[in-house]
């Protein structure tokens, strides 16, 4: 049950630390007069939208952090940062595919602009939110490794 507590603890700081970037990625992109015009044309309004890119950040860092604690060795590459940003380019893929575009299909007449300028600024997102997540989990997974090694000193 400790293991299980550790993971989760583990979890919920990168989670946090992932929904941050996100959202610090997404106040830097709503900034640009391209985010104005996307806003505009898909009726957000500014504050509500930074709220929900708050909620959103946390539930993708959640679907991030989670498998990557959970299935560590079985993601391929070696690096705790490539591991992150490759899970988070799978939540990039189910998040274009479920929300980016149908909400460009229905709310304008310019369907493929809209729905590239929303692909482009969840890529920046995701990919902030991965990297952070996985920066996180480079620096739990030192600290674990030399308490195993403080552990177990070689005599």
């Amino acid at each position: 049950m400790k293991n299980k507590k550790g993971i989760l603890k583990k979890v919920l700081v990168m989670t946090v630390v992932g929904g941050l970037a996100f959202w610090l990625a997404n106040f830097a992109i709503s900034r640009t007069a391209i985010a104005a015009d996307y806003r505009v044309a898909m009726s957000i309004s500014y504050y509500p939208m930074l709220l929900e890119s708050l909620i959103g950040g946390l539930i993708i860092g959640l679907w991030v952090s989670y498998p990557l604690l959970r299935f560590y060795n079985r993601i391929p590459v070696k690096d705790p940062i490539l591991k992150s940003v490759l899970l988070s380019s799978i939540a990039l893929v189910i998040v274009t595919i479920v929300l980016g575009g149908p909400s460009s299909f229905f709310a304008t007449n310019n369907v493929l602009r809209y729905f590239i300028i929303g692909t482009v600024f969840n890529v920046i997102r995701i990919t902030a939110l991965g990297i952070a997540i996985g920066y996180v989990c480079k620096i739990q997974y030192t600290e674990i490794k030399s308490s195993v090694v403080a552990a177990n000193p070689v005599s």
